[in-house]
C-alpha cells in the first residue's frame, strides 16, 4: 500500500497521461479513449468497496486504484477486488492517472476531493449528495466545465429497473393525468452517516426520481423534521413538494424505523403504480372506473375510484450500480453527456436545502 501526506501532495503531478497538455487541465476527452478505461475510487465505505467491486467486473475496465484514510479497509478491497492501495488520495491520483474516479467519501469531504480528481484530469461520479452545500456543488460543476472533464451525480435510484420502466410508462400515459408521488425511504440509523442530516443524506434520492419521472422541476416545499436521536442533524423528515406540473410529492424520509422500506408510489387518474426499489418491482392498481366509455374524468369519477385489477408487471431485475456504472462508462468512453447532469445534482440539493429551511422557519420555500 502506497501512503503519503494528502494535504502537501501536489496531484497535478507530471504529464505522463496520454492526451493531456503540460501545465494545463486535461485535453484528453478531445481524443480517442483506449480499449481499456482505467478507474479509481476514492472512500471506501460500503457504496464506494460496491463501486470498486462492479468497477472490477465491468468488461473493458481495469480497477486501477483504491484509496481511503483507512489502510486497512484499502487493504481488503484491493486484495478482494484488485488495484493499487492508497491511504493517500493525492498521490493515488499523481502516480495511477485514472480515466475516471468515483468519489464516495464523506460529504463534507466532496468538493476538496472532487476538485482535485477535476485538476487530474479524470472523469467524475461524485456520489450523492453533490456536495456540502449548493455553493460547493456550483464550483465542482463550474471547474469541471472549464476542465472539459466529463462528470456525473450518484443518483443510483435513476438506474434502478423498476423506475425505468415507471418512467416509460407515466411518459407514455399509461397513468393519465398525475395527481400525486410519494416517496417513502425509512430505516435504522446508519452507522456511516455522522456529518449531514437524513434530509441531505436521503431525500435527494428520492427528489431526484421526482424530477426524472415527472419531468418537472419542484416550484415550492414545506417540511417538518425532527432530531430524535443522539446526533447534530435531523433524523426525520415529513416533506411537500410543489412540481411546475402542478404535481404534488410527499416524502416520508426517517432513522428512526427498525426495518428498511424504500417505496415510490405514483397516483393518477388511471391507477397507482408503486415501486418497491429494493426487490426492484413495479405494480400497478388499476382504477376501474376509467374503462367506462366516457371520456369526461369528473363523469365517470362521480361515484368515487374504484378498486380495479392488480399488475405485477415483469422487470429485469439487474443491478442499478451496474447500470448507473456502465452508463458513465459508456459516456466517458464515447463522449457523450452522463445521464445524471451536475445540474440534476445541485437540484437536488437545493430542494433538500429548501426542505431544511421550510422545517426551521415553518413557511413555505420557493425555488
Amino acid at each position: 500500500m502506497h501512503s503519503g501526506s494528502s494535504t502537501s501532495t501536489d496531484v497535478a503531478g507530471g504529464d505522463s497521461g496520454a492526451g493531456r497538455r503540460s501545465g494545463g487541465h486535461t485535453s484528453r476527452y478531445t481524443w480517442l479513449m483506449p480499449s481499456t478505461l482505467r478507474a479509481a475510487v476514492i472512500g471506501l465505505g460500503a457504496m464506494g468497496t460496491n463501486h470498486a467491486r462492479v468497477y472490477a467486473e465491468l468488461p473493458g475496465v481495469e480497477l486501477a486504484a483504491v484509496a481511503d484514510v483507512d489502510p486497512e479497509r484499502v487493504r481488503a478491497v484491493s486484495c478482494e477486488h484488485g488495484g493499487r492501495g492508497y491511504d493517500d488520495a493525492a498521490r493515488m491520483l499523481s502516480e495511477v492517472r485514472p480515466d475516471l474516479v468515483t468519489v464516495a467519501v464523506p460529504t463534507r469531504a466532496h468538493a476538496e476531493v472532487a476538485e482535485r480528481v477535476i485538476d487530474a484530469g479524470a472523469a467524475l461520479l461524485v456520489e450523492k449528495p453533490l456536495a456540502a452545500t449548493i455553493d460547493e456543488g456550483l464550483r465542482i460543476r463550474d471547474r469541471a466545465a472549464a476542465a472539459g472533464v466529463p462528470m456525473t451525480v450518484g443518483h443510483i435510484e435513476r438506474f434502478n429497473p423498476a423506475v425505468l420502466e415507471l418512467k416509460r410508462r407515466v411518459e407514455a400515459g399509461e397513468l393519465g393525468r398525475v395527481f400525486q408521488v410519494h416517496a417513502r425511504r425509512v430505516g435504522p440509523f446508519p452507522e456511516r452517516v455522522r456529518d449531514v442530516g437524513v434530509v441531505l443524506d436521503l431525500a435527494p434520492h428520492d427528489i431526484d426520481v421526482m424530477r426524472f419521472v415527472l419531468g418537472a422541476e419542484v416550484a415550492r416545499v414545506q417540511a417538518e423534521t425532527e432530531q430524535r436521536v443522539a446526533t447534530e442533524h435531523e433524523d426525520m423528515l415529513s416533506g411537500l413538494l410543489r412540481f411546475t406540473n402542478g404535481v404534488v410529492g410527499v416524502l416520508d424520509v426517517n432513522w428512526l424505523t427498525p426495518t428498511k422500506i424504500r417505496e415510490l408510489s405514483v397516483l393518477g387518474e388511471r391507477g397507482m403504480f408503486v415501486v418497491d426499489y429494493l426487490a426492484r418491482e413495479l405494480t400497478f392498481y388499476e382504477n376501474d372506473h376509467p374503462r367506462a366509455e366516457s371520456t369526461d374524468w369528473a363523469a365517470r369519477h362521480r361515484k368515487g375510484v374504484s378498486e380495479g385489477p392488480v399488475h405485477f408487471i415483469e422487470i429485469e431485475k439487474r443491478e442499478p450500480l451496474r447500470v448507473e456504472l456502465e452508463a458513465f462508462v459508456a459516456a466517458v468512453r464515447d463522449g457523450t453527456p452522463p445521464a445524471v447532469s451536475p445540474d440534476d445534482g445541485i437540484a437536488a440539493m437545493a430542494a433538500a436545502e429548501a426542505l431544511v429551511r421550510a422545517a426551521r422557519t415553518g413557511e413555505h420555500v420557493a425555488l
